[in-house]
Formats: C-alpha cells, structure tokens, sequence
C-alpha cells in the first residue's frame, strides 16, 4: 500500500493558486509536477475553452476523469487539478484514496482578482456576471472539497512561499 504522502495533490476553485503553488512545491520536494488541465491541452493540442466549445462541459469531465485516474496513479507527484474536478464522484474517490489532499481555499474577491484578465476559463468566459459564478461554485462545492481534504489552506494575500511552507510542514 502507498503511503498517501507520496502524492500531494492540490484541490479548491479556479484562482487559489493550485498550479503556482504546486510547481513550487514539487520543486521543493523534488518530485514530478502536474496540471490536469496542462495535460488535456498537451494531449488534445488545443486549450481547455476550445474543449467546452467543441465536447461541452461532459465532454471535457470525461477527458478530466481519464487524466486524474491516470495521473494519481502514478507514485511521488504533486498534482494540481481543475478547479471543478471534485464534481465527479470518481475523481473524489481517486484523489482521496492514492494521496495526500491539500484544499487550497480562496475567497470570491480573491479570485475575482486573480482571474481578471484570464482567457482560459471557460466557465468565467460565458458568464455575464462573473462574480455570481464564483460565488455560486464556491457555494456548491466547498462541502465536495472538505469531504475529502486532508488540510485545508487559505490562500488569500499569502505569498507562493508561505503556503508552500504550510504545506510543507505537514507532509
């Protein structure tokens, strides 16, 4: 049986700083670093707006679910997934059970913020009032994160380093 600290993998919404933080720590601990939606676009050749455009939202989740299956199965990773991964209960089920868990929690300000001038969230580029939608996401799926988080880590006005550090000191 893997020790679930082999795998480090990093939850919450879109903006929480799930990829910045990831690449820094695997950095740290020397380990492999993935992006799920990274890996989509490497394999498709094309970005995640295209997806939804062209498969729509179940298209690009059945894409979503093959890559988490596949990425958490690999041994020693930090892994930063989509910001709406925890909606399928296979992926929940994946992550909770080959890893460590690490939500990293935001507010809507936050990532109102930090998504301001972002091309590549489809979720927020459909959306005529992109405040409602983080706050709707945050919402409903804030109780799918903590079902299976190990920590739980706020990310608001924090520096890459020190959330790292959080991390670190628990892994």
């Amino acid at each position: 049986m893997m020790k679930k600290t082999q795998n480090i993998f990093l939850i919450g919404p879109m903006g929480a700083g799930k990829t910045t933080v990831g690449r820094m720590l695997a950095k740290e601990l020397k380990r492999e670093f993935y992006d799920t939606d990274e890996v989509i676009e490497s394999r498709t050749g094309v970005d995640i707006p295209w997806i939804f455009d062209v498969e729509g939202e179940e298209g690009f989740r059945q894409r979503e679910m093959t890559v988490v299956d596949e990425l958490t199965q690999k041994t020693g990773v930090v892994l930063a997934t989509g910001g709406s991964v925890v909606i399928e209960v296979q992926n929940r089920t994946h992550l909770a059970a080959r890893g460590l868990v690490i939500y990293l929690k935001t507010t809507v300000g936050q990532q109102l913020e930090r998504t301001e001038k972002d091309k590549k969230r489809p979720l927020l580029l459909q959306a005529t009032d992109r405040e409602a939608v983080l706050r709707d996401i945050a919402v409903n799926y804030d109780e799918l994160y903590r079902e299976i988080a190990d920590h739980v880590f706020v990310t608001d006005n924090r520096s890459i380093r020190a959330v790292v550090n959080d991390i670190l000191s628990c892994v």
